[in-house]
């Protein structure tokens, strides 16, 4: 079984902002796989399906993006799911917007979200893909940026960077079970 956790914000106001682009790349996937996300547990909202052919949990946790780890490691626990069947989609300003990049283990660069999973678990085992949404426009804050709206010029780009996401992702479980 696999656990797939898109990272973002909850609330309205954070709904298309940078930051949210783990959970818009999360609703992809679950469209995709025809999984609903709409049970709440694990302060999160999730649910249960196959995706790439395996079992597959579906979460976004509720928790705002620094205590993510928290969230996703009670799902893990709860489906004695390994760390290493945890796929993390998350957004990353420290690479061009509008591409992914897949990796299987690493640190957590300058992302909250990705320190309170890393910190929770205990391990950095565990494949994410990345969302690149960079680089933070001149003259922003970074913080003011990542919680900004996707502007209309940047949604069909980042909508195919989020399907890329969404199919990386079922790619990796193919290769990976």
């Amino acid at each position: 079984m696999w656990l797939i956790a898109g990272l973002g914000n909850p609330g309205a106001q954070y709904t298309q902002t940078w930051h949210n682009c783990g959970f818009m790349t999360l609703d992809v996937l679950a469209q995709r796989s025809r999984i609903p996300v709409g049970k709440v547990k694990f302060q999160g909202l999730y649910g249960q399906g196959t995706v790439a052919g395996e079992k597959a949990v579906l979460l976004q946790p509720q928790t705002f993006m620094n205590l993510s780890g928290e969230s996703i490691r009670e799902a893990l626990q709860y489906f004695k799911i390994p760390p290493e069947n945890l796929i993390v989609f998350y957004d990353d300003i420290d690479i061009p917007r509008g591409t992914i990049r897949v990796r299987a283990i690493g640190g957590p660069g300058t992302h909250n979200g990705m320190k309170s999973i890393i910190s929770c678990l205990g391990t950095q085992n565990f494949p994410r893909i990345r969302i690149g949404t960079g680089p933070v426009p001149q003259h922003w804050d970074l913080a003011d940026y990542v919680l900004s709206n996707i502007g209309k010029e940047d949604q069909e780009q980042m909508f195919a960077a989020f399907m890329s996401a969404a199919e990386a992702a079922e790619k990796y479980i193919e290769e990976h079970t």
